[in-house]
This record gives structure tokens, sequence and C-alpha cells, in this order.
């Protein structure tokens, strides 16, 4: 009897960049090993008072359905939250999803059918991998490169990767993995691009605020013409540090994209009633509370490479947003590298645990030198971190 088999689309998702090596974390606590995560963007600032005041004092005595375009003092927040940024989204441009993810999802599907494809500049945000896998739908990777600070390639590379199957240009700015702030140049030219070939732009804005330097991010939403085939994707997670809440957002001025993505939406019935209510209030006053997170980040961005500076044959560019840094390392192989660090390296019961690059990119062989660094812990934190990593690399190499 022929035994039950899985789809190939279960079989090739490929698995998260970010959480793979958590098995070998485990083990490693549980010799007693005290391990630093810079592996992932998880925060460690407290989430802000208003919203765990409010999950704790929860009003109502019954835990209702939401609609599944979301709360309305939910969507409302959202609408105000893009209001006090300049942005054109009204109450119904937006549809609240269970996290930036969800709202990636919704995008994805919405714009392509199996075989189609996605353009994406490599290393990229893993989730992307996940989400096109599930859907059939192929990512046309770019390649950039650490030498120039992850920046575009010139026009005509991404011009050449434009086909017939081609539906959307998909940016996560500031980036994740590599911190990347493009200019307005690189984002202008991508806006032309999406109007000369009637492509969709997927923006994917969770670190919008978090830029460094007196810095800001040009938005897609400011091209007036692009509206109709630009849909923003977002999130509380990072900016609120509410990564568990599961509170995001799909927005776009597409009517056609946003009555597929509540159709979507009904199909998981609804995001979290409590979650929704509880973000109200920092969404309808970000700007003081993301001002100061700012500053935290960009205190730990200067640690970072201040100390990842002193390690001979590390090379990286310094990152302008986000909170993440992806420097070239003198390994030849950093998946292991990573397990080393967690298997066979500790200095006095402390180890750090990062995320190796190569998940983050397509191509295959690419990313093999690289690490993705994290800089959500305090800066004490940090220096040990680094210097961890330091005293890692000369045994590994020795090894």
């Amino acid at each position: 009897m022929t035994k039950a088999k899985i789809s190939r689309r279960a079989l090739n998702a490929p698995a998260s960049a970010i959480r793979k090596l958590v098995p070998f974390a485990d083990q490693a606590k549980k010799k007693g090993i005290k391990v630093y995560h810079v592996n992932i963007g998880q925060p460690d600032l407290p989430t802000p008072e208003k919203i765990m005041n409010f999950i704790r004092n929860f009003p109502h005595q019954t835990l209702e359905y939401a609609p599944s375009n979301g709360m309305a003092e939910s969507v409302s927040a959202w609408a105000l939250f893009y209001k006090n940024k300049g942005g054109p989204y009204r109450e119904d441009d937006i549809i609240v999803t269970s996290g930036g993810s969800e709202a990636l999802v919704f995008a994805f599907f919405a714009v392509t059918d199996p075989g189609d494809e996605i353009i994406v500049f490599e290393p990229f945000y893993t989730s992307y991998a996940i989400i096109a896998a599930m859907a059939n739908i192929n990512l046309r990777a770019i390649t950039t490169h650490v030498e120039d600070g992850f920046h575009l390639p010139d026009k005509k590379v991404i011009e050449k990767a434009v086909n017939k199957k081609t539906k959307a240009i998909i940016l996560c700015n500031p980036n994740n993995p590599t911190g990347t702030l493009y200019t307005k140049e690189e984002v202008k030219m991508l806006v032309n691009l999406a109007l000369k070939y009637n492509l969709f732009i997927i923006s994917d804005e969770p670190y919008q605020e978090i830029v460094f330097d007196g810095k800001s991010v040009l938005p897609f939403s400011s091209f007036k013409e692009l509206l109709p085939q630009l849909i923003v994707t977002d999130s509380v997670s990072k900016r609120f540090n509410s990564c568990g809440a599961r509170v995001g957002c799909i927005a776009s001025k597409n009517r056609q994209v946003m009555a597929a993505s509540l159709k979507f939406g009904q199909a998981r019935l609804s995001v979290a009633t409590v979650d929704q209510l509880a973000l109200v209030p920092l969404l309808t006053d970000h700007k003081s509370y993301v001002a100061n997170v700012r500053k935290i980040y960009q205190k730990r961005r200067d640690v970072v490479v201040k100390e990842l500076a002193k390690i001979p044959d590390v090379s990286f560019k310094i990152p302008q947003g986000a909170f993440y840094l992806i420097p070239s390392l003198p390994v030849t192989d950093s998946d292991d590298f990573a397990r080393f660090l967690l298997e066979k390296f500790h200095d006095n019961g402390e180890t750090v645990m990062v995320a190796p690059a190569a998940g983050f990119y397509k191509t295959e062989g690419l990313g093999k030198k690289e690490i993705r660094i994290a800089y959500v812990l305090e800066e004490k934190k940090l220096v040990r971190a680094i210097e961890l990593l330091k005293l890692a690399l000369n045994k590994f190499n020795r090894h």
C-alpha cells in the first residue's frame, strides 16, 4: 500500500534562517551556558505601559470575534497613524492583519498566480521565501553586496529581471536584514520601473521610523501616480516593542487588492480582539515614543559598529536604519560557525547566537561568509556579545 505523501510545496518551503538554530541554543542553555541572542529581531525594551495596562484590565466580559477587516477602533487608529505620517490611507484602504507577516501573505497572494514572479533584492527577509513557496510564487532575486552597503544595483540590472511573469517588486526600507536605508534616487528608480512595466510595489514598512543620523525614508506613498500599484504591509511589532501582539495591517488604494485581502481575511475570520484594541493608544499618538526608540537603537548601532571594527578581517558598512547589520566574517561557512558558537564554544559560561546570512539569500552559495546581527540588547550586553564573537572567531579558525 502506497503511503500518503505531503505536497512538494511543503517539502520545498525553506526553514527560517532566523529560527533554525533554536534547538542548538536550547541545548546550550540546558548545559548552563548563557546565550546572548542577536539572531532575532526581538527587542528587549519593555512594551509600553499603555498597552500592558489595557491587556491587564480588558473591560469586556466576552472575547468576541472581531470583523474580518479589523475592529473599527483599530482601523481608525491605523488611519490616524498614516495621516500623522503624511500618508494617504483612510479607513477603507486598511485591513488589520495578524502581524506584518499576514499582510505579506495577503499582498503576495493578491497580485500573483502560481508561477508568477516577484522581484526581490537579496539578502531579504526570510519569510518572503517561505510565503512564496506556500503559493508557488517565484522570487526573482537580484543580488546586493556588503561592499557597497547592500544598496540597489543599476537600473539596467533590475530592468533585465522584468519579464512577462513579473507582477511586483518588494522592498523593505529601511531593510531587514541589512539595515540599509535606500536613497531617494533608489526609491524613485523603483517607482519609475513600476510605472513603466505596470508592476505592483509591495512596501514592507515595519521599521520606517527607525532611521539614524538625522535621515528619513522617502515613502513610496508620496508618489500619487503610483498609488493604484502600491501595497503597504506594516506591523506594530518593532516600533512599539510589541512583537507578541501580532497586529499589523495591509493598506492600498487599489480596490481589487483590498477586496481580495478582505476575502483572505474572512478565511481566518479575525485578528485577536484584545491585541487590536490594546495598540490603539500608540497608533494614534506614536511620534514621541518612536523618537525615543530611534535614539536607543542609534546608540546600540554605534556600539556594535565600534566593537566590530576591532575584529580583524571583519568588513561591513554602517547601517542607517532598522536594527540589523550584516558583516562579512573571516570564515568559509557561517552556518558552521553559528553552530560552533552554540555547540563547541563558550567563554566563562557564555556564548552568542547569530543568524547565518545564507538563509537570507535565494542564490545558492551566497552569504556563506556573512551573519546577521540584531542589535536588540542593551549596550553592555552588545559589547559582551561582540567580544564573544571575536573570541569564537579566533578559536573557530584554529580548530
